[in-house]
């Protein structure tokens, strides 16, 4: 089976995330700053030969990939199987907040307990089946070609690891910047690792941000 490229996308930014608030599944939209995040991406993929984009039906996702498929013209299908793991009662709180107001909640989840599941949301290990399925299954439909994908940071944590052969105990070493390009190999034996968490689109737009 011939091999995919997969361009892997974290949305832009939300206010959320600059609030270090944990969205997990709400559905949160991008803010001024994550539009435009997003908008740099078509012409830093415009040579990549993308086939398609897929993208998370979440908001967030969502309106960074209409971004994307709009620029460069190409079909844009949503993924439910792309959404960031649910974090049930926890959604909504700031990292502060879980830290004082459920401390033994939040020790299991910063030791990245695989088998760790808030009430109402999903353990790490179900979520990265489920997310990796969907990548897996997308790259098998389009082998051969390059695809994008655009994902949340739990997701995209989730491929880093499968294509590195990390456990998902482990403690994360690697950035996952809103708007970054990652890319990987999709092969028969599993995904590869290409070349990670490129921002090098954004550079003048944080250098357009600090002038203002």
């Amino acid at each position: 089976m011939a091999v995919t490229r997969v361009v892997a996308i974290r949305h832009g930014e939300t206010a959320w995330n600059a609030e270090a608030r944990l969205q997990g599944q709400l559905d949160i939209p991008l803010n001024p700053r994550g539009h435009a995040q997003a908008a740099t991406l078509g012409e830093a993929l415009r040579d990549e030969g993308l086939a398609a984009v897929y993208s998370s039906d979440l908001s967030r996702a969502w309106q960074t990939a209409q971004a994307l498929a709009g620029a460069l013209g190409l079909p844009l299908a949503a993924e439910p199987g792309l959404r960031e793991r649910s974090f049930g009662m926890l959604e909504g709180l700031t990292y502060q907040e879980i830290d004082r107001d459920w401390p033994a909640l939040a020790r299991r989840w910063r030791s990245r307990n695989p088998d760790f599941a808030p009430q109402g949301g999903e353990s790490l290990a179900s979520f990265q089946s489920r997310c990796v399925a969907a990548a897996s299954r997308l790259a098998a439909a389009h082998a051969g070609q390059a695809i994008a994908l655009v994902c949340h940071g739990g997701v995209l944590d989730c491929l880093y690891r499968a294509a590195s052969r990390v456990a998902l105990d482990a403690p994360r070493t690697w950035e996952l910047r809103n708007a970054g390009i990652n890319r990987l190999l999709c092969t028969p034996q599993g995904f590869m690792l290409v070349g990670w968490n490129d921002a090098a689109h954004l550079d003048g737009l944080a250098l357009d941000e600090t002038g203002g």
